[in-house]
């Protein structure tokens, strides 16, 4: 094992992490179809399992566990069956719950997932999408505020579920780089625009696309990093890392700009390869890695847990064997 990689993986441990995002449950129902309904014309899941992960933002702390350092999750989730969930699986995998909070005015987003085999048949979806209430905010606000001063760097987790909004955005971020700690941003389309002042911001291609009003291409690489240097420059952020999906990603860095191709998998599953990426992103810049690492190790974690089914974690020893394998620090 290269002495220098050892030597960060085993820094991780050191590190405190603030997650701030959508929580959420998934829930999946594992079965085998074997006959078609004779009341519609639908399989019937004959269900052997049935399990319960924690998802969203929650998946992103799960990762940062994971890789050994402490994340600090700070959310709002309903006061419900499913909100319990999400406290019990947080205890059962030893991360604090000190900065969720439990409201009346609120249902905890579940995604139900029907599977046979590895074949996903169906997804229902349960959850609330509006801005929090002022009660809510208040509250998180209270436990960001005492929390923040413990961290090494913040991750906004934004999956347009109304948690997050352009006051908390400005509240987290004015206090982290206060203190410079970098704060980085997984983003959706109702709060691209707002996370100004950022480290790192990490939208896949659809999201840029879409953020930017372009057509960007990946067979134009000037296009590309013109583009992405423009954003940086509008929104006075430091860093872009663009995920390519099968093609890698791009990163745009402390004056540095590099495309890493993906490693070739066999996907199983994409869901949470986003959560994972922007998860080591987020602890390469608490340790000031360069750029080329955070990308590297960022791409080829993402590509790992693709290689199961459901939303998974980064396992911190396959981790450290490929980034070995493939020689990232020379």
């Amino acid at each position: 094992m290269n002495k220098r990689l050892q030597g960060i993986f085993d820094d991780f441990f050191s590190l405190n992490i603030m997650v701030v995002g959508d929580v959420m449950v998934d829930s999946y129902i594992w079965g085998k179809v074997s006959r078609i309904s004779p009341e519609a014309p639908v399989p019937v899941v004959e269900m052997h399992h049935h399990e319960y992960r924690l998802g969203g933002a929650a998946n992103v702390a799960r990762n940062i566990h994971s890789l050994g350092a402490t994340p600090i999750l700070c959310s709002v989730v309903g006061n419900d069956i499913e909100g319990k969930i999400v406290i019990d699986l947080l205890q059962n995998e030893d991360i604090s719950s000190q900065g969720i909070v439990l409201s009346n005015d609120r249902q905890t987003t579940v995604k139900r997932r029907i599977l046979s085999g590895s074949q996903q048949l169906l997804r229902v979806d349960k959850e609330d999408t509006h801005n929090l209430t002022e009660k809510e905010k208040k509250e998180i606000f209270r436990r960001i505020e005492g929390l923040v001063m413990q961290v090494d760097a913040v991750i906004f987790e934004d999956y347009d579920k109304g948690i997050i909004d352009e006051e908390l955005i400005g509240f987290i971020t004015e206090r982290a780089n206060s203190r410079q700690i970098p704060v980085i941003v997984d983003p959706k389309r109702k709060n691209f625009h707002f996370y100004k002042n950022a480290a790192l911001f990490k939208p896949n291609l659809k999201e840029i696309k879409e953020g930017l009003g372009q057509n960007i291409s990946l067979d134009d690489f000037d296009s590309l990093s013109a583009s992405v240097t423009k954003f940086k420059r509008d929104m006075t952020i430091e860093g872009v890392l663009l995920t390519l999906s099968d093609k890698g990603v791009y990163i745009d860095l402390k004056g540095e700009q590099h495309l890493i191709p993906a490693h070739v998998r066999n996907v199983a599953d994409v869901s949470g390869a986003g959560d994972t990426v922007v998860s080591v992103a987020a602890l390469c810049l608490a340790l000031d890695l360069s750029p080329n690492l955070v990308a590297e190790l960022s791409n080829l974690a993402g590509g790992i847990v693709c290689e199961y089914v459901g939303v998974v974690p980064i396992k911190k020893e396959q981790l450290m064997e490929e980034a070995d394998k493939y020689n990232i620090i020379k």
